[in-house]
């Protein structure tokens, strides 16, 4: 049913990379001003890999635990290494991934660089409007 929609054709640009070494607050900021639900933490060198802060990890590692987030860095609490999909995978094996591993998003990478997120309501309602054209 998905022939030929690919994670690239699907993603969305709602996310930004920043430096591990932030502050959770600052991270909050740049979350709620944008209204995203994650951010993706940049690489530190060549042999790094990239990291995900999303507010789930948020509300169990930092209010859960009664810790200030003016006093714990991204870093700290952070996803890493991050699950990622190339923007040539057909959304099916994308949607298969996910409920493999309990993902709801991934960021899409591309030479080394993220190119954008991709999660599942962008997956279904993308093939929902290719349904509708058939």
């Amino acid at each position: 049913m998905s022939k030929g929609i690919t994670c690239e054709e699907v993603m969305h640009q709602r996310y930004q990379l920043v430096d591990g070494l932030i502050t959770v607050s600052e991270a909050l900021k740049i979350m709620k001003d944008n209204d995203y639900k994650k951010v993706i933490i940049k690489k530190r060198n060549d042999s790094d890999e990239f990291g995900m802060l999303q507010l789930s990890d948020i509300a169990k590692k930092v209010i859960a635990k009664d810790r200030s987030p003016d006093r714990v860095n991204v870093y700290e609490i952070m996803a890493k290494p991050v699950i990622f999909v190339r923007p040539q995978m057909d959304i099916k094996y994308c949607a298969r991934l996910f409920d493999t591993f309990g993902l709801s998003s991934a960021p899409v990478i591309e030479n080394d660089e993220v190119i954008g997120m991709v999660s599942y309501n962008d997956i279904v309602l993308r093939w929902l409007d290719y349904l509708e054209a058939e």
